[in-house]
């Protein structure tokens, strides 16, 4: 029998999946009902063409991206100088990549990925809105730049990330320019080998509707790029409420993370986000995490500071102690400044 390329999750799961009611087959029952009636919104769309058109042009533009990163914490742009054979032969490799069979994936070695770079499901779930319906491989550049493109994979993964270094690089010099911050932090602590490039792969979930393909959490990041197809299923939070995001294969989508939102004092919002399982189709997308390495002090320059200084390293430690605790991550509100 041929062995498929979808991740155990019933059997794996099982015993959160037996707790439902009996009285229900699982196809009826809606597992999560806040999920079932999400508005659709756009997300401000922001040509970063306008950049090279002259003074004015480009500081509306700057501007422009300061107030969705302020307002939303998300916003899409076009015209970012990734081109779309690139993310198409991207796109084109990590379906081959998630077509090998479980067993495979699991045990991954023909590239240079670093152990446990393969991560499906929710090891820590205790509840099924704790399951993650989703497989994902979890890689640090490090793992990428520099191999000298042993295979087609390896070699358009090192192509896009690089060129996705270079917008993420621009974006948060603009949003440091926009606080009147003229800092070269970002250039000395964000290096090639200190981010990550996630691709994520959502099978289909037609037994339980209302799945999370991601489980809501914001980014332990400075900014996240994300590449999505059609399919949708991405959602944030906006004034309290949920919301759909409209996807559009040729924009990218950019959200600030935890540590953007420390380093600014809270001026640029970390947005809480979900993906919700899909019913019939499959749903890829490839993340880029902008991260600092691991020793890098964040800390904001305005005063009164909301958060205490911290390290990244820090701040990841102690998300994955709150996860194996609590089931989900606490993130900023663990480093406030106390107030006596």
């Amino acid at each position: 029998m041929e062995e498929t390329a979808d991740p155990p999750f019933e059997k794996t799961y099982k015993s959160l999946f037996s707790n439902l009611t009996a009285t229900a087959p699982p196809q009826k029952m809606n597992l999560m009902p806040e999920l079932s009636s999400v508005e659709e919104c756009e997300l401000p769309l922001i040509d970063l063409r306008r950049l090279s058109l002259g003074e004015s042009e480009a500081a509306a533009c700057r501007k422009q991206i300061a107030r969705a990163s302020s307002e939303w914490g998300f916003f899409q742009v076009v015209n970012h100088g990734i081109s779309g054979e690139v993310m198409e032969r991207m796109r084109g490799e990590q379906k081959k990549l998630f077509k090998k069979p479980f067993h495979e994936k699991k045990n991954y070695k023909d590239l240079n990925f670093s152990a446990g770079s393969y991560r499906w499901g929710t090891p820590s779930a205790t509840c099924l809105k704790q399951l993650s319906w989703s497989e994902a491989f979890h890689v640090s550049l490090s793992d990428v730049i520099g191999s000298g493109g042993i295979d087609s994979l390896s070699s358009i993964m090192e192509q896009f990330a690089v060129m996705v270094s270079d917008l993420s690089q621009k974006l948060v010099d603009i949003l440091a320019e926009e606080m009147g911050e003229k800092s070269c932090f970002f250039k000395e602590t964000c290096l090639p080998s200190t981010c990550y490039l996630r691709l994520n792969r959502y099978p289909p979930c037609p037994i339980y509707p209302q799945m999370f393909g991601i489980m809501p959490h914001t980014d332990s990041d400075f900014i996240t790029v994300l590449h999505q197809d059609h399919i949708g299923g991405l959602q944030l939070v906006r004034d309290g409420k949920w919301f759909a995001v409209k996807p559009n294969p040729d924009a990218l989508i950019i959200n600030i993370g935890d540590l953007f939102q420390a380093w600014s004092n809270n001026v640029y919002k970390s947005v809480e986000h979900r993906v919700v399982a899909n019913p019939l189709n499959e749903r890829f997308s490839a993340a880029y995490f902008f991260c600092p390495s691991y020793d890098t002090v964040i800390e904001s320059g305005i005063e009164p500071c909301v958060y205490r200084s911290f390290s990244f390293g820090e701040y990841r430690k102690q998300v994955q102690e709150d996860v194996k605790l609590f089931g989900h991550k606490i993130g900023l509100p663990r480093f406030l400044v106390k107030t006596h």
